[in-house]
């Protein structure tokens, strides 16, 4: 009997509906929560400013959601710790501060973009485990990104230093309120800083024992940072109220 040479026969052809294109198989490709997270804060990934080592900057650092208000002196000795700690390296130095309630600036040099990072990281590190330790908590304490501004001028590197030093008289006046004249900022590095036009008092007794425990930040290495920032406009009145951010 001869056999039969005829084609198998096929099921006709159709067209997939989105639905169905979507449909998991477990064979790879689209599956149900894969890609990247909605809502939720991720590192970016965009390029740091260059800079060389003579260029201090201006550095932000925000807490994230839901730490509590950093401007108690419990957690301020712990913040002023690490500072002493992690910000007198070689590479990288913190020479001035301020310590908001939700985030903190500092003014810092570095060697260049990878000191910054490895300075910050470190820095970070180290306020994350006290904070968090003497908080009783755990959890990110940190937000994943910072903000570098390079100081490349007098004029930007004194109106940095201003605006740092005396940002608790900025927000106070956005929210109508007068600091009484002559008051240094106790959450700042303010009392150690040497270019106010006329010195500090220091017989209250908060400054007196803020004093006793030592300067947490280090010696400017930059021309800028040191002396060069006067040519930008002169010593800093310590009842001046900045402006936005410069």
């Amino acid at each position: 009997m001869p056999y039969s040479m005829s084609p198998p026969s096929r099921r006709p052809s159709a067209q997939l509906t989105l639905d169905q294109a979507r449909r998991p198989t477990g064979r790879g490709g689209w599956r149900p929560g894969a890609g990247r997270p909605k809502g939720r804060a991720t590192c970016s990934h965009q390029t740091r400013p260059r800079f060389p080592a003579s260029v201090p900057l201006h550095v932000t650092l925000k807490l994230a959601a839901g730490v509590p208000s950093f401007r108690k002196a419990a957690i301020m000795r712990v913040v002023r710790a690490a500072i002493a700690a992690g910000g007198h390296r070689g590479d990288f130095r913190v020479v001035h501060y301020n310590v908001l309630g939700d985030h903190l600036h500092l003014v810092v040099e570095a060697a260049g973009a990878a000191a910054l990072a490895r300075g910050m990281q470190g820095l970070s590190v180290r306020l994350a485990r006290r904070v968090n330790a003497l908080l009783g908590r755990r959890g990110r304490l940190l937000a994943q990104r910072y903000h570098a501004r390079p100081l490349r001028t007098p004029t930007e590197v004194r109106n940095a230093v201003r605006y740092v030093l005396l940002n608790a008289r900025h927000h106070g006046a956005e929210r109508g309120a007068v600091m009484a004249r002559g008051w240094v900022d106790p959450y700042s590095s303010a009392l150690w800083f040497d270019g106010w036009k006329t010195a500090i008092r220091t017989d209250a007794p908060w400054l007196r024992a803020l004093a006793r425990e030592g300067r947490p930040t280090a010696d400017p290495h930059t021309w800028l940072l040191a002396t060069g920032w006067r040519r930008g406009g002169g010593f800093i009145d310590v009842d001046d109220v900045p402006g936005p951010a410069p």
